[in-house]
C-alpha cells in the first residue's frame, strides 16, 4: 500500500482530479492479493477510495476558495442534485456485485477516455444558461456516476460547468468543492452500506478499510503536490491525451481481469 500510494499521489496531482480513477484500481488489485471476499472487492475499493478523496479534496477547496474560484450557488443549487444523485449510485453499488460494478467502471472510464481524446481545449460555449431543469439532469447524472465509480466527479463537472460558460478557474473550483461533498455522501453511504450488509470485511469499518485510508491520506496529500507542480511544466493538450490513454489502459486491464473472474 506505502509503494502504491506514491504514484496514485503523483497522478492525482498530475491530471487535477481527486484520485478515485487511479485509487480505485489500484486498491482492487491491492485486495485481491490480499486474499478478500471477491464479492465485495469493487465495494471495498471504491469505498476506500471515497474515504481518501475527503481529507485531500478539503485540502483543494481550501485553495481555491482562498482564490475566490468556488461559485457557493452553483454548488448549493446544482451540488444538491449531485448528491441525489449519489445517494441513488450508491444503493445502486451496494447492491451490485462485483462483476456488475467491473463491467460499469470499465464503460464509464472508456467514455471519458475517448472524451478526452477527442475532445480540444477549446471548447465551444453553449448559449444555454445553467438552468434548473440542466442542473436536475447533469446533476443526477454525475452524481450517480461518481459513486459506483469512487471518484469525485471533477472528470465530468468540470467540462460540464465549463459548456454553460463557467470560466475554467471557477469551473475547477466549484467541481472540486462538489467533489469533496460527492466524496463525503459516498464515504458515508458505502460505511453504513456495509455495516447494514454485516460484511464483516478484515480491518474496516463498512467498505471502508481503515490500513489503507490511514497508509494512503498521507503520501497521496504530499505526492498530489509534486505532481501537480509538474503538470504545469507538461502542455495541457498533451497532459489530457496522457490521461485518455491512462484510462484506456486501465479499461483494458479490468476487461482482461473481468474475464479470470
Amino acid at each position: 500500500m506505502i509503494a502504491t500510494a506514491f504514484p496514485v499521489g503523483f497522478f492525482a496531482g498530475l491530471f487535477g482530479i481527486g484520485g478515485g480513477l487511479i485509487t480505485v484500481p489500484f486498491l482492487f488489485f491491492i485486495f485481491e492479493a490480499l486474499g478478500i471476499d471477491r464479492n465485495y472487492l469493487m465495494h471495498l475499493a471504491v469505498g476506500t477510495s471515497f474515504a481518501i478523496i475527503i481529507p485531500t479534496s478539503l485540502v483543494s477547496v481550501h485553495t481555491h476558495y482562498k482564490h475566490n474560484s468556488v461559485d457557493l450557488n452553483i454548488v448549493k443549487t446544482y451540488g444538491l442534485f449531485v448528491i441525489l444523485g449519489v445517494l441513488l449510485g450508491t444503493t445502486f453499488a451496494a447492491m451490485a456485485k462485483t462483476k456488475s460494478l467491473i463491467v460499469f467502471f470499465t464503460i464509464v472510464v472508456f467514455c471519458l477516455g475517448t472524451y478526452l481524446l477527442i475532445n480540444s481545449n477549446q471548447q465551444t460555449i453553449s448559449k444555454n444558461e445553467f438552468k434548473l431543469r440542466f442542473r436536475v439532469i447533469f446533476g443526477l447524472i454525475s452524481g450517480f456516476i461518481s459513486a459506483p465509480m469512487g471518484i469525485g466527479g471533477a472528470v465530468m463537472n468540470v467540462p460540464i460547468l465549463k459548456y454553460f460558460g463557467y470560466p475554467i478557474k471557477k469551473a475547477i473550483g466549484s467541481a472540486a468543492t462538489i467533489g469533496f461533498i460527492i466524496a463525503l455522501c459516498g464515504a458515508s453511504g458505502f460505511l453504513f452500506s456495509g455495516e447494514i450488509l454485516n460484511t464483516e470485511l478484515p480491518l474496516s469499518i463498512g467498505f471502508i478499510n481503515v490500513p489503507a485510508f490511514l497508509i494512503f491520506i498521507p503520501i497521496t496529500m504530499f505526492m498530489a503536490r509534486i505532481g501537480a507542480n509538474a503538470a504545469h511544466k507538461i502542455d495541457k493538450t498533451k497532459l489530457q491525451v496522457y490521461f485518455g490513454i491512462f484510462l484506456y489502459v486501465v479499461g483494458t486491464v479490468f476487461i482482461l481481469r473481468y474475464s479470470e473472474l
